[in-house]
């Protein structure tokens, strides 16, 4: 009896625990028969990819090349240019692109003039280019073009993750109802359990990250409550655990579960640290620092966006509302005007709106309103052209915040309300609340005091709840800082937050005021802020409307009552 028959029944209850998916058992026999003798390419291929589900990424690289050269010995050309491909796409994944590179083109090389299916899976490199560079329509066609090929040859698989690519291109195009039947389809094949386990796994995290992207929240709880159910039924599964526990704490954060939000992503962050995935690492730590933030934990918030910036993970908009929080608002504005510049208006639409509302409120928040009110205008573009429930939330959020700061709040009422019709309905009890504070500021200023204190009482329970202790403090007028860092025996300012400010004003507003109350004229204020004198102007009136102060004198006499100008 040789070696290969005296293995015959552990390899035979290694190939049975492949097939009901216990990936590590099936991994550890099979490797312990290739150290007896040399697996078939058949089994090579098993243990590839068990190795790769476990999160095993050199073992899995290793078993995969071997299958490449197995099938290229045995003359097997377009076998082992789908090898080549594989060895290609996890090479990308790891953050490797020049070695993925090479292997991409001995794939290409080995099927150069054939008709063959592995051309179809040799367009996934260009729908992930395209799409990492911006060019959307590129890669939408370059993902028909990949299941036009899939179809052609009934790869099923190959067939659903291409339609999925598709659709995510649409939906980050903004067009969201072509690309939302595309996506389905594509998870219908997952659901029925049709496709292979890895084909699965990278289905269900593009089609979840394109909903989100695209703001359909809807989808994206119904998909990630199904990656949840197929992680749990493969408790060895290592590769996709950490995406889908990070997909879970966004929408637990969403949700107003912040405590088991942050444990979701600390658990993505020990799961990622095994599967070698890099941009998961970013954004579980990035998630874990939107908590604290919210929380009023700014040191440790702090803490963690940069880890997240040292794994990839662009820190923003949290780092720029952080700041914001902390009194730093030069650095606020500063470092969200950095992102919009850098992101293009026509071809990162979705992307501009994920920073878009933070930009406008804390233009809001140091009375650079004309900056706020494009801002506004351009989510208002996006939210109307994309056309997502959440999105036209997003956008009447800000235009209701801007229409408050611009001193017209019975303006500000309709699209504030809508606004928070929709949070509600989505579930979302933080951004709610956050709505019901800016409709009792509208209600006080039209003299609805009692719909007022309603509206603040709501929105308090909601953030005493939550714990959000930033908010809480806002709302009684109270903000409770940690006390500034002494350097040298000096203060260091840049960490040393604003203290709170009187009835609603902005920080530029409370400037303006001190400047009117040392006697300067608009003119001279202007020049002294490098602002209009119509921002001036604007500035002044909605100080008046705020105070309920009709003259300049009565506005300085209000200044030193509130402590605003030192009494000399």
């Amino acid at each position: 009896m040789n070696r290969q028959q005296q293995m015959g029944p552990q390899l035979e209850q290694a190939r049975a625990a492949f097939q009901r998916r216990a990936w590590a058992s099936a991994q550890q026999q099979l490797a312990a028969v290739d150290q007896v003798a040399p697996l078939s390419p058949e089994d090579l291929e098993l243990l590839a990819w068990s190795a790769a589900l476990i999160g095993r990424d050199e073992e899995h690289l290793r078993a995969m090349e071997r299958l490449y050269q197995a099938h290229l010995d045995a003359g097997a050309e377009e076998r082992a240019a789908r090898a080549a491909f594989w060895v290609g796409q996890r090479l990308l994944t790891r953050g490797e692109p020049a070695r993925a590179g090479g292997w991409y083109a001995r794939a290409q090389r080995l099927v150069e003039g054939r008709d063959c299916v592995e051309w179809g899976y040799l367009r996934l490199p260009l729908v992930y280019r395209n799409m990492h560079g911006g060019d959307l329509t590129a890669a939408r066609v370059a993902a028909q073009e990949a299941a036009a090929i899939a179809d052609r040859f009934h790869e099923v698989n190959l067939s659903a993750f291409a339609r999925c690519l598709e659709g995510c291109a649409l939906l980050r195009l903004g067009q969201v109802e072509a690309g939302l039947p595309l996506v389905d389809e594509a998870m219908v094949a997952v659901t029925t359990g049709q496709l292979a386990p890895l084909l699965s796994g990278f289905i269900y995290c593009s089609a979840i990250a394109g909903c989100s992207q695209a703001y359909v929240v809807d989808r994206s709880r119904e998909w990630t409550a199904a990656l949840a159910d197929w992680c749990d039924a493969q408790p060895e599964l290592v590769l996709f655990n950490a995406q889908c526990l990070i997909h879970r704490s966004e929408l637990m954060q969403l949700a107003g579960d912040w405590q088991q939000s942050v444990e979701e992503a600390r658990r993505a962050t020990e799961r990622v640290s095994q599967a070698a995935a890099v941009e998961a690492a970013g954004d579980s730590l990035y998630q874990q620092a939107e908590v604290l933030r919210l929380r009023g934990d700014w040191e440790g918030a702090e803490r963690v966006y940069r880890e997240a910036t040292q794994k990839g993970r662009e820190a923003q908009p949290g780092m720029a509302l952080l700041r914001l929080a902390q009194g730093r608002t030069v650095d606020a504005v500063s470092a969200l005007r950095r992102v919009l510049q850098a992101t293009s208006p026509t071809q990162a639409r979705l992307k501009r709106a994920r920073f878009l509302p933070a930009f406008v409120e804390i233009c809001l928040a140091v009375g650079e309103l004309d900056e706020a009110e494009r801002g506004c205008v351009e989510l208002e573009g996006i939210a109307r052209d994309v056309g997502t429930d959440v999105l036209r939330a997003m956008a009447a959020h800000a235009r209701g915040a801007v229409e408050l700061a611009c001193g017209r709040p019975e303006a500000a009422l309709e699209p504030l309300r809508h606004a928070f019709r929709v949070w509600n309905e989505v579930g979302a009890p933080y951004i709610a609340a956050r709505l019901r504070v800016l409709l009792a500021r509208a209600c006080r200023a039209l003299g609805d005091a009692d719909t007022a204190a309603l509206e603040t009482d709501l929105a308090r329970e909601v953030f005493q709840k939550l714990g959000a202790l930033p908010d809480l403090a806002n709302l009684d007028g109270v903000v409770h800082h940690p006390p500034p860092a002494a350097i040298d025996g000096a203060v260091d300012r840049r960490s040393t937050p604003a203290p709170p400010l009187p009835d609603g004003l902005t920080a530029r507003e409370v400037e303006v005021l001190r400047l009117v109350a040392a006697g300067l004229t608009n003119k001279v204020i202007a020049r002294k802020l490098f602002l209009s004198e119509k921002t001036i102007d604007r500035h002044l009136s909605n100080i008046f409307a705020k105070i309920d102060v009709a003259s300049r004198a009565a506005a300085t006499a209000y200044a030193y009552q509130r402590g605003l100008v030192e009494v000399t």
